[in-house]
């Protein structure tokens, strides 16, 4: 069964016929108008649906969802998130990753020194931040820059970086 990746999270519902008010968990808003068919994930449960209408709603989408016809049924679906298989997500320019991408890759300076995994990304506004740890090695906080990153390498699982002085 292939993965799915979050795009969004039913917050509310929308109107009387079934509408879902969904908070954007995507970089791309304008793909809620592509969408033909989704996932609403639930206590572990993934159940696909056909989109019949979807909509940008200032920082929202809304979303009409085949078999979901009723307030009552849109109501059960709050807290839910939408998935759709990482094969459907929007396609990046080259060097640019999704996070869950790189969480998890090896991490190694450019002479092959080993410096753990990327355990967390921290989001700061003008680059990401990634968190990298080993079991026996401190935690390192290496700045998501092309100085910095010199390689990612998704199939063998590494990331090459240049760590500049004061990093180590």
């Amino acid at each position: 069964m292939e993965q799915k990746a979050a795009i969004g999270k039913i917050i509310n519902t929308h109107g009387v016929r079934g509408g879902l008010k969904v908070q954007m968990l995507s970089d791309f808003p304008e793909r809620v108008k592509l969408l033909e068919r989704v996932f609403v994930e639930k206590k572990g449960q993934s159940k696909p649906y056909r989109v019949l209408e979807a909509k940008i709603h200032g920082r929202f989408w809304l979303l009409w969802l085949e078999g979901i016809a009723d307030l009552d049924a849109a109501k059960e679906q709050v807290g839910a998130l939408i998935t759709i298989p990482l094969s459907e997500r929007v396609k990046l320019p080259p060097d640019t990753y999704y996070l869950d991408q790189i969480m998890g890759l090896e991490v190694f300076t450019v002479s092959g020194e080993f410096l753990g995994q990327v355990k967390e990304i921290i989001q700061t506004g003008s680059n990401d931040v990634y968190v990298v740890a080993a079991d026996d090695l401190p935690e390192i906080l290496i700045p998501a820059l092309k100085s910095v990153v010199k390689d990612i390498d998704l199939e063998a699982g590494r990331m090459e970086v240049d760590l500049p002085e004061g990093l180590r």
